[in-house]
């Protein structure tokens, strides 16, 4: 634990635009230190986008992958068109499906599929055991450049795009030659002009990679030495490593105690101990779980399976969720309901509309299915999972449930679900270096039958290897993380909640309106799926009495800076600022308001976590007295 703290605590002062961690080639985060870099980023101000070489890889396309992009346009299109990369043929049909379904005018996208065999001279120069000598089939879908923001939305909603390590390996076994992409690349220069209802972390220029940036990293050297010194495993063991990580997922293993001198992790080898699950259904196994290449994949899975295996209908958006689920729900399938407050009074609601749709036509379910997040981010707040068992019950939808920030040591959610979904880049992997979801199926649940035979016929692992292999070895420490991020983070949220409106005696100088967290919003119904000794999550959100104070907290705030969470560092976001930018007051009816400050907390030792707290509380209420 102490080589994590100290490297926890030495990496807060990390330049505008660069990778989050820092010497990181495959950071998944950026840095974005002040509030105003966040409001210009949105703006698409130069001074911020021209800095970008990083960012969260489903709204920032990583360098890698854009170089590819630009290569592969030039390789397969005509003049004017820019193209996507996918791994399989299914998904690159489900983008040119998307893009001609949301699309004013019509398109017509091509597919390609371009086979990447390892150059003979580039293998005999790279060093034994970097990278295996795998071909590799891409998809392109290829279209007008006018269409690069739908292609985007798909890439940004499905989370199905290639991963920066895989389009690395590309670019790695391809001649050098052949991977020069000239400035007048038909996917060089500056985008058209688009301006989507919510832009996410999306700036209006994507900044293009040089040349030398990109070649930088085109032999993985980081992965080299993780295999060398032996903390990852082989890149021929990605095959164990994905059954580690479905074993642990699944709660399955007798003993997780790897051993980095063996050749498998013990957790992924076929004769390890296994025996009935501890997520609360003692028969899930590790078949029940499927992996995705992202969290949002597995929710964007989760309701594709939905939707083919049941008959359509409306779904449910239960509480206000993290802004991708709500759209995947809204463009694909028949649309939802959204009840963005997800309150017991809404549950009412809920259940009255159910009431009023089976009236309507008692022949088909009233609902397709219902989507929550347990607990909701940014606002932390969690449903009466047990009534929405009873109400599925009784009117016959599914239950799908985002255990991310609550995460299965703390809470057990399964039991009222019928798919579990979670996303693997958070707290599970921990070191910000690879993105991963996971799906799982409830096998009591009343329509298992019908999803695990769809899943079984349909499901694809496009998982790269080498991001398993970094996923696996990430999360074999994953629970004791866990239990040191809990409580610095309870530690935190109650030194805040003192100090705040919200507070039974609130001091006079309090700048903070609200402490959201799971402690203090909703929480009987988190109480009911709390495990016994498990804590309250590593997030937790504040909102101010002024602009000015949250600002002045936010930028006085010792800590890294930037999108994502559950990072073995405190990471700290203006969420409402970076996820709702254009809809600031649609967001702002259900809480969400702009001077929030959401904070994922870390590893850091507790005591100068808790001073650096102090020190940008003070800051805050400095500011907020100077503009009074």
């Amino acid at each position: 634990m102490a080589v994590k703290t100290a490297k926890a605590a030495e990496i807060p002062n990390v330049p505008l635009g660069l990778g989050v961690p820092p010497f990181t080639p495959h950071a998944i985060s950026v840095s974005l230190p002040k509030w105003q870099d966040n409001v210009d980023y949105e703006e698409g101000n130069p001074r911020v986008a021209d800095a970008m070489v990083s960012g969260y890889p489903r709204f920032f396309i990583p360098l890698p992958a854009q170089k590819l992009a630009a290569f592969c346009a030039r390789k397969f299109g005509t003049e004017g068109e820019s193209c996507m990369l996918f791994a399989t043929r299914k998904v690159a049909d489900d983008c040119r499906a998307f893009m001609k379904a949301q699309s004013p005018t019509p398109v017509a996208p091509r597919i390609v599929q371009y086979k990447i065999s390892p150059d003979e001279e580039v293998h005999r120069q790279l060093p034994r055991g970097t990278v295996a000598a795998q071909e590799v089939d891409l998809y392109l879908v290829l279209f007008p450049k006018d269409f690069f923001p739908y292609a985007k939305q798909f890439w940004q909603h499905s989370g199905m795009g290639v991963s920066s390590r895989l389009a690395e390996h590309c670019l790695t076994i391809l001649s050098p030659e052949d991977v020069q992409v000239p400035p007048t690349s038909p996917t060089n220069g500056t985008r058209p002009s688009f301006k989507a209802v919510n832009k996410h972390y999306a700036v209006k220029k994507q900044r293009q990679p040089s040349t030398e940036e990109v070649d930088d990293i085109s032999i993985d050297t980081s992965y080299y030495l993780e295999e060398r010194y032996g903390r990852n495993l082989p890149l021929a063991a990605a095959t164990a490593a994905k059954r580690a990580l479905r074993r642990r997922i699944s709660g399955v293993l007798v003993h997780d105690t790897p051993d980095d001198r063996r050749p498998e992790p013990s957790a992924g080898q076929q004769d390890a101990a296994v025996g009935p699950s501890s997520r609360g259904v003692s028969d899930l196994s590790e078949d029940d779980v499927f992996l995705y290449p992202t969290g949002m994949a597995a929710i964007w899975a989760a309701h594709q399976t939905a939707l083919a295996a049941l008959p359509p209908a409306k779904s449910v958006c239960f509480g206000f969720p993290y802004t991708d689920t709500l759209k995947i729900l809204q463009k694909w399938g028949p649309g939802c309901h959204f009840l963005g407050l997800g309150t017991d009074a809404e549950l009412d609601e809920l259940e009255q509309l159910l009431k009023r749709e089976a009236a309507a036509d008692p022949s088909k379910p009233p609902v397709l299915a219902l989507f929550t997040e347990f607990p909701s981010n940014p606002l932390l707040r969690t449903a009466d999972l047990p009534r929405l068992r009873r109400l599925a019950d009784k009117y016959d939808f599914l239950v799908v449930v985002d255990e991310t920030i609550g995460n299965f040591v703390n809470v057990d959610v399964l039991p009222y679900a019928d798919i579990v979904v979670s996303s693997l880049t958070k707290i599970f992997s921990g070191d910000a270096n690879v993105m991963g979801g996971g799906l799982v199926l409830n096998p009591r649940g009343r329509h298992y039958a019908e999803l695990r035979a769809h899943l079984d016929t349909t499901y694809e692992d496009v998982v790269f290897e080498q991001d398993a292999l970094y996923l696996e070895r990430n999360s074999r420490d994953f629970r004791r993380r866990i239990k040191v991020i809990d409580a610095n983070t309870e530690a935190a949220c109650d030194f805040f909640h003192a100090r705040s409106l919200a507070s039974p005696s609130p001091p006079p100088t309090a700048v903070i309106q609200n402490v959201y967290y799971p402690k203090f919003e909703t929480p009987q119904h988190y109480a009911t799926c709390r495990l016994p000794g498990g804590g309250y999550g590593g997030l937790f959100t504040l909102t101010f009495t002024s602009m000015d104070a949250a600002r002045a907290f936010y930028d006085a705030l010792a800590c890294c800076k930037g999108p994502s969470l559950g990072t073995n560092f405190t990471l700290a976001s203006p969420y409402a600022i970076l996820a709702h930018y254009a809809e600031l007051e649609w967001a702002a009816q259900y809480g969400v308001v702009a001077s929030l400050v959401r904070i994922s907390v870390g590893m850091e030792e507790k005591e100068k976590l808790m001073s650096n707290f102090a020190a940008a509380l003070e800051a805050a209420e400095k500011a907020a007295q100077a503009s009074a």
